[in-house]
């Protein structure tokens, strides 16, 4: 290898050029951390990142002085520079949660989740920008500010993951990490031309990531390929004994790696079911945009070996809002994880909204305040329990009723919204039209991917769904359908992109 490439670099890649001598960890930490400053401080300033790790150099040239002394890797990540999830603890590193209100704290410990990339090799390059305790689907934060897209710098980033998906998409990280509820990785994902996966809820250690709904989140990886994702999670799972949940790890029974199960002909004679109530209407000009891509992945999901099946779920909306838990267990599992860190500015909801300090677009969050204390204090909350159930039990028996292997549809309905649109409330979160609902709300694995371009150069992502603790297919069918479709392309920096920036957002990127 005669020289490294930064721009859309892979793990690989980077392990290449380590081991040909053409590249140490420092110079790459360097390298990200100059991009950082030209493309997120300055430049089309995306605002992806929120705080960079203080140690970072030290970390690369600690790596490097271990690979020098023994010619061996520390682990399958050595080197391999993180954007992390301000959701997400990390020590010695600031850690807001998306929120003014937590400014200043630096924790003493990782979140497991965290220790365990550490081992593995990989360095916490920076936290990145998010809403508010993760409530909503738009790059607003009180902590931050607006986290644009690269794509269209006019239009939001997404979220919750917003300033992972941002900054792995313009190539200011390797890899990156996020945390999916209700669909936090794979919507940022589907609007930043990404890979995110969401496995089913406890394969991951949750220790030292704030909450929205306990049972129902997880943290993830975001890559720009299915290989370095599978890649990063291959390092993340494992029972933890400070996460209850993490028996799924058990029950899952997982042996070897996920990236072992890369198969370009994972796909040949796959029967996948195409959900298209999941669609949009094509009346409308976004979703018909968003349908015409879709439609052509579908193509290219048969090109691979794919056999399609058309399949109905009944009344699909009605059971999404009936199985919808954040209004009702948000405040109870916020209030928890904030009462139990005496370390924080503020440690309840309450002395947040009392003092002001969220910002002002996020409908959830005004919704999550005066949610109830205890989740057992909504008269409906053991009928939406018993509903979600039912929920799984139905998505279940209809892909087994057809024999499919997974489920396919847009990830969104529609595009990335404008900011000016997310800012006059036209856009909220609680109404949003996104499927990722699905998944998250049946406890089932998916995986986001880049599905291609719309004829206005804005990325859409479809999702794939596999039977719970099936992460392997994930794998197997996503990396199938990426060696077909190649649609992942870096987005591309020019004067009137900045120029556009700069006429559509004015002064509203405050901190």
């Amino acid at each position: 290898m005669s020289e490294f490439i930064l721009e859309e670099a892979t793990i690989d890649s980077v392990h290449r050029a380590l081991k040909s001598g053409v590249l140490t960890v420092e110079r790459l930490v360097e390298m990200y951390l100059e991009r950082i400053e030209q493309i997120d401080r300055n430049g089309p300033k995306l605002n992806s990142v929120v705080s960079v790790n203080p140690h970072v150099r030290d970390e690369a040239r600690a790596l490097d002085r271990e690979f020098a002394r023994t010619g061996q890797f520390v682990g399958p990540l050595h080197g391999v520079p993180l954007l992390v999830k301000d959701q997400i603890e990390t020590a010695g590193i600031q850690t807001t949660f998306g929120s003014a209100a937590q400014r200043g704290y630096v924790p003493e410990k990782d979140a497991t989740a965290i220790a365990q990339l550490k081992r593995a090799g990989a360095l916490v390059l920076a936290k990145t920008t998010m809403p508010d305790f993760a409530t909503s689907w738009f790059g607003f934060s009180s902590m931050s500010g607006e986290t644009l897209n690269p794509y269209d710098l006019a239009r939001d980033s997404g979220g919750s993951s917003s300033g992972t998906a941002a900054g792995i998409a313009a190539n200011l990280g390797l890899v990156g990490i996020g945390e999916d509820t209700g669909g936090s990785i794979r919507l940022p994902a589907s609007f930043n031309n990404l890979v995110g996966v969401r496995v089913t809820p406890g394969l991951i250690s949750r220790d030292g990531m704030s909450p929205l709904v306990v049972f129902q989140d997880t943290a993830g990886p975001m890559a720009r390929t299915v290989t370095d994702a599978a890649m990063l999670l291959d390092c993340m799972v494992g029972y933890d004994p400070l996460d209850e949940y993490t028996v799924a790890h058990r029950i899952a029974g997982h042996s070897g790696s996920y990236a072992g199960h890369l198969d370009a002909a994972g796909l040949k004679s796959v029967r996948v079911g195409v959900l298209r109530q999941a669609f949009g209407s094509d009346s409308d000009p976004e979703c018909a945009m968003v349908n015409d891509v879709i439609r052509g992945a579908l193509e290219q999901l048969q090109a691979a070996g794919a056999v399609l099946v058309e399949l109905n779920i009944p009344d699909l909306m009605e059971q999404i809002f009936e199985t919808s838990l954040y209004l009702t267990h948000s405040r109870a599992d916020l209030n928890a994880f904030l009462a139990a860190r005496p370390e924080l500015p503020y440690r309840s909801l309450d002395a947040i909204r009392e003092a002001g300090q969220f910002h002002p677009v996020l409908d959830l969050l005004s919704s999550v305040f005066d949610g109830p204390e205890r989740p057992e204090d909504d008269p409906d909350y053991f009928r939406k329990l018993a509903a979600r159930e039912r929920f799984q039990r139905v998505v279940v028996k209809i892909m087994a009723d057809a024999d499919v292997q997974a489920l396919c549809y847009p990830a969104v309905q529609v595009l990335a919204p404008k900011k000016d649109d997310v800012r006059a409330g036209r856009t909220n979160t609680l109404t949003f039209p996104t499927n990722t609902l699905i998944a998250s709300q049946t406890w089932m694995p998916s995986i986001c991917l880049p599905a291609g371009f719309t004829g206005t150069g804005l990325p859409v992502g479809m999702e794939l769904v596999v039977l719970p603790y099936h992460e392997p297919d994930l794998f197997r069918f996503g990396y199938a359908f990426e060696q077909v479709s190649r649609h992942r392309k870096a987005p591309v920096f020019d004067e009137a992109s900045v120029a556009s920036r700069e006429m559509n957002t004015g002064e509203h990127a405050t901190h």
